[in-house]
């Protein structure tokens, strides 16, 4: 991910592979749709967006979400690797580059916060969606409520301990 110091409210504006200039055929963009309902129809079959299993896993009542949650971890370990040994590269051919991350105290406290919010709400932004396609429309309000603390950090990041 490539950095872009700016002069404006956020100190730092970071170059996506989803801000393209040229844009997107509508085509292209049914795949990533396609595969966002296969992903929320996967998360209600195997029951990751139940409430109940998610307060089972806070409550350490039952190994089922963190036996999920390792496995997509381990998934995602060999995926990456498999990535960098063999140069795979995108649908379109181009190279898929992997930045370093950087630690920083501030991720210790977002990921607090964010399990926090995951325990009392029973959601976490990828089953969001799910939760709501199944009819649980209360989780109208946690979807409303991340789009606003989005909007609070994107506000005040300069101010918090990044």
């Amino acid at each position: 991910m490539k950095v872009i110091e700016k002069k404006s409210n956020n100190p730092i504006e970071c170059e996506a592979p989803n801000m393209r200039e040229t844009g997107e055929s509508k085509w292209k963009l049914l795949r990533y749709l396609i595969v966002g309902v296969l992903f929320g129809i996967v998360f209600v079959k195997a029951e990751v967006i139940s409430w109940f299993r998610i307060q089972e896993m806070f409550r350490l009542q039952s190994f089922f979400m963190y036996g999920v949650i390792g496995s997509a971890i381990l998934v995602g370990i060999i995926s990456i690797q498999l990535i960098k040994r063999l140069g795979i590269k995108t649908l379109e051919g181009e190279p898929i580059k992997i930045a370093d991350k950087e630690f920083r105290k501030g991720q210790v406290i977002g990921g607090f916060l964010f399990g926090l919010g995951w325990a009392l709400t029973g959601a976490c932004p990828g089953p969001l969606f799910a939760q709501i396609g199944s009819g649980f429309s209360v989780v109208l309000v946690t979807l409303l409520s991340a789009i606003a603390g989005t909007w609070v950090y994107g506000r005040f990041a300069d101010k918090l301990p990044n």
